[in-house]
């Protein structure tokens, strides 16, 4: 009971971090932007403290097959830190922000080609944009879209390589897939795989399908400004983190779904050789 307690109060003053990182590093920010902000980290901070210190889950997944959670929290994390360091840089260079910003401006630019998801990040940008506006969003798309798919090349490596989840115990379905009710709706298997197809599909569309859909509500409602830096920063986070959080869902499931037949063959040729003997 200590040990959880601890856990999950670490957990939720990881999380109010992240979500106050952007108004702790990037200068400038007003009083009612930073009131918002440590309300908005301390609701997190309860959420996540209430969630990982209960003993029953309620609407987080994965909970105790790490370490999937804290490589999605990591790459989160990593994106939001970098961003704001680069937005610093823009008033105060350091020699770190000068080669965040090398490194973004660099990868922005060679991603940046006909109908990838960068370019279409750019051309979400409402006509006459500044210069300066267009080259930081296509920096900040660029390091996060790195992030996100150094987060799902490390957990693909761990599925396939390290045989995630098998290693760290055996898998709690109830703790692990609080929303998913196995017992219903046909063949747990086929609903598994029919999940993952549908996560990972998703998860490869909606980087190019959020700049599309922002730019065709722009004719309807105020276009989003990302001129301001926090603005700038969680747009481009969630832009390339939710994706790359459905595809490792998607990828999870599928491993769920092959651990579980492969538990039905074993049982199935166990009752069949126990039939033989008798």
């Amino acid at each position: 009971m200590i040990a959880r307690l601890y856990g999950a109060v670490i957990r939720g003053l990881l999380v109010a971090l992240m979500i106050a990182t952007p108004a702790l590093i990037v200068p400038g920010i007003s009083i009612d932007s930073s009131q918002a902000t440590v309300l908005i980290a301390l609701i997190a901070a309860i959420m996540t403290f209430v969630e990982y210190n209960s003993a029953s889950p309620s609407i987080v997944e994965f909970r105790d097959a790490s370490p999937f959670n804290r490589l999605r929290f990591i790459a989160l994390f990593v994106t939001v830190l970098v961003l704001s360091l680069i937005s610093k840089g823009k008033s105060d260079p350091t020699l770190l922000t000068n080669a965040l910003t090398s490194i973004g401006t660099i990868l922005g630019n060679s991603i940046d080609f006909p109908y990838s998801p960068v370019r279409l990040v750019v051309l979400m940008l409402p006509a006459g944009a500044d210069d300066v506006v267009v080259q930081s969003v296509r920096t900040a798309a660029g390091l996060s879209y790195l992030t996100s798919l150094m987060a799902m090349t490390a957990f693909l490596f761990l599925v396939r390589v390290l045989g995630w989840p098998s290693r760290s115990g055996a898998f709690n379905m109830f703790v692990n897939l609080p929303l998913f009710d196995p017992t219903t709706g046909g063949d747990i298997l086929h609903r598994l795989h029919r999940d993952a197809r549908i996560n990972i599909a998703l998860g490869f569309l909606l980087p190019f399908l959020i700049p599309a859909v922002v730019k065709l509500a722009a004719d309807l409602l105020n276009p989003i400004s990302l001129e301001n830096s926090q603005t700038l920063i969680w747009t481009m986070t969630a832009w390339a983190f939710l994706p790359a959080s459905m595809i490792m869902r998607g990828i999870a499931l599928q491993r769920i779904a092959e651990m579980i037949r492969d538990q039905r063959e074993r049982a199935y040729a166990s009752a069949e050789g126990n039939f033989q003997t008798a």
